[in-house]
């Protein structure tokens, strides 16, 4: 594919996405009202399709097919768990913050505990949106360049600004209520290419609807559960992990959360959860599938495989299946990356607008509201500017991993102000949830050796969040 053909999709793309921002944006003082909670008039269909797109990132969209190799299915595991987790959100989250009209999730924590509950849940949450959003765009930053950018030897910290620019110019102003709408096009997009490398495959392989299912099916790569409780991929201890993530990292994430609260009602609100989970398992399915055919393919072609396995797919996509299906997978991969970036951007200003400057619903401070906009922005570009600089896969990645633990106060809090009545010391909250990642850190990096060789994974989590909870309980308000 030519750098001009590079260049003229993603001119065409963000056409779109433009025009979708100018016809979803309010005019004057209802601008803000719409772009934290879009009036609560959003269809829920449309925001369970959309949030699809979001929460399969770039990285899932490369990852989980690269993946089957050497873990099979075993992701439906934690997947299993997922849906558990979505219950949780349906439930329990949905209603109680649905109940006290909230624009951001960590006001529910200013009314439980006080303002430095609020402020600190909120800048957890800022703290690895920032992260995993840069770290998003930093992917789709690097494929761009080698794809286009670096044909005309511009450099990477210039091609990272257009691509922040064009994402705050389709956001600054819709805010919320752009991103359900563009979520659903990327969406589509994003399973659209899943779909057809798919078909691709099959007519290659000259394979009809029965024996595609059956070479899926019957591949040794399609095994799912893991009953050897030794191993990392033991059902309990990936499905206990999915269930816990899920409810962190999207119930208790304004990013995810944001959405659901456009919906008019709980009920519609619970609908878009419920329809949005059994939509995600499905297409985890299609992708875990794909995964399948694509090392069906190598191995019937004779392609020597990737020493990544995150590079099978887009080797075999740009190189073996022709033009259109390049075409198709390299709009897939941007609307993977561009989904999650910009509603975390969105998610982000939200956060900072009512939970740090405590602006709200009736709020008509545009241009302060912008200006945080812009300054998110800013702070993503320089994020993955220094991303590059490690030039050290390894080390980004574990930025990335230890933004994670950022999740365990927050999942520690609401469990304290959901399931207890007792009242803590507000000015003490901080202390206790930086605390917190701390010794889950320094008890992760031990563990072989203070517990008889386990070793933590996804679980550590937990850890986090029951060490939350406990310094919650020594620190009553008096």
């Amino acid at each position: 594919m030519t750098p001009s053909t590079v260049i003229l999709i993603i001119f065409l793309y963000f056409i779109i996405l433009f025009a979708i921002s100018f016809f979803t944006s309010e005019k004057g003082d209802q601008q803000s009202t719409s772009f934290f909670t879009a009036n609560k008039s959003s269809k829920w269909y449309l925001v369970a399709y959309g949030m699809v797109g979001a929460t399969l990132s770039g990285v899932t969209f490369i990852s989980v097919p690269g993946m089957v190799a050497k873990g099979g299915w075993g992701y439906l595991q934690f997947m299993m768990g997922n849906m558990v987790g979505y219950l949780v959100i349906a439930y329990v989250l949905i209603p109680l913050f649905y109940s006290k009209n909230l624009i951001s999730i960590y006001e529910y924590l200013k009314d439980r505990f006080g303002p430095i509950a609020s402020k600190t849940g909120s800048l957890f949450f800022i703290l690895s949106q920032t992260i995993g959003a840069a770290f998003r765009l930093y992917l789709a930053a690097l494929v761009l360049q080698i794809a286009f950018f670096s044909a005309f030897n511009i450099p990477f910290f210039i091609s990272v600004l257009v691509i922040i620019l064009l994402i705050w110019l389709y956001t600054f102003k819709g805010g919320i209520k752009t991103i359900v709408w563009t979520d659903t096009l990327q969406t589509t997009l994003l399973l659209l290419a899943a779909v057809w490398t798919i078909y691709t495959i099959a007519d290659d392989l000259g394979l009809n609807a029965s024996t595609l299912y059956s070479t899926i099916t019957e591949s040794d790569m399609s095994k799912v559960f893991d009953w050897n409780w030794q191993s990392p991929t033991f059902f309990w201890k990936q499905f206990m992990a999915g269930m816990f993530i899920t409810i962190s990292m999207n119930g208790l994430d304004q990013n995810i959360m944001q959405k659901n609260l456009t919906c008019k009602n709980p009920k519609e609100a619970q609908t878009n959860v419920l329809s949005f989970a059994a939509v995600f398992f499905l297409f985890t399915v299609v992708f875990l599938s794909l995964g399948v055919l694509l090392y069906e393919y190598a191995g019937y072609n004779d392609i020597t495989l990737p020493a990544k396995a995150d590079e099978l797919y887009p080797t075999l996509a740009l190189n073996y299946f022709g033009t259109f299906t390049a075409i198709v997978f390299l709009l897939g991969i941007i609307a993977a990356a561009f989904s999650s970036a910009d509603s975390a951007l969105t998610a982000l200003t939200t956060s900072f607008c009512v939970d740090i400057l405590g602006m709200n619903s009736t709020t008509r401070s545009n241009l302060k509201r912008k200006l945080v906009h812009l300054g998110f922005s800013l702070l993503l570009f320089l994020v993955i500017v220094i991303f590059k600089s490690f030039n050290n896969d390894s080390v980004v990645s574990d930025v990335f991993k230890a933004a994670g633990y950022t999740y365990g106060p927050l999942l520690g809090l609401f469990t304290y102000g959901i399931f207890t009545k007792k009242s803590v010391d507000d000015s003490k909250v901080i202390f206790i949830c930086l605390l917190s990642p701390v010794l889950s850190y320094i008890i992760n990096l031990n563990s072989e050796t203070l517990l008889f060789g386990y070793k933590f994974g996804f679980e550590i989590l937990l850890v986090n969040a029951g060490i939350t909870i406990l310094g919650l309980s020594m620190i009553p308000k008096k």
